[in-house]
């Protein structure tokens, strides 16, 4: 005797039939430029989110020497000016996934996506990703490249630097 086995698929068992959840991202590309100078240090780096009325809304990434002994490098983290008196006196390093070595000259890619924090608190609304640098023996820059949260199309927008940094772009994806 044969039986006909009827399976209705409900709960987690549906799941991966179900329509995919594609949440926006925010890629950003920060260029470190080698310097010629006598004696080079790699910067320091701190990018943050700012409203509209420039208060901090979020700190995405800082680079710092995490390699001092006795957590030394963060006794320089005051250098990065701007994001010091804005946000960063008040955090504890490290920061988890905020806080990293610092980098080498080149071109490096961080993505964020609105599925987890930061942004995925952040309100709709106008904002102002800023990037600032710090050398040792060096100079300080800051960047600022407008974007709109969450996207609702694709978009781009960009900045170039003119010592300490080089080209800061932030590409959107709904």
């Amino acid at each position: 005797m044969r039986r006909l086995l009827t399976v209705t698929l409900t709960g987690l068992a549906a799941a991966p039939f179900a329509s995919p959840v594609v949440a926006a991202e925010m890629n950003v590309k920060v260029e470190i430029p080698r310097l010629n100078v006598a004696e080079y240090h790699r910067p320091y780096v701190s990018m943050w989110i700012e409203r509209a009325d420039q208060s901090p809304a979020a700190t995405l990434a800082v680079w710092y020497d995490v390699k001092h002994k006795d957590g030394e490098g963060t006794k320089w983290l005051k250098d990065m000016r701007q994001w010091w008196r804005k946000a960063g006196r008040d955090m504890q390093m490290p920061a988890d996934g905020i806080s990293g070595a610092t980098r080498a000259a080149g071109e490096h890619t961080l993505t964020f996506s609105d599925a987890k924090a930061p942004l995925g608190k952040l309100p709709a609304g106008e904002y102002q990703l800023v990037v600032e640098a710090a050398r040792e023996v060096g100079g300080r820059e800051l960047l600022r490249v407008p974007f709109a949260w969450p996207p609702k199309a694709a978009a781009s927008a960009k900045a170039k630097g003119e010592h300490e940094l080089g080209g800061v772009s932030v590409d959107l994806k709904p």
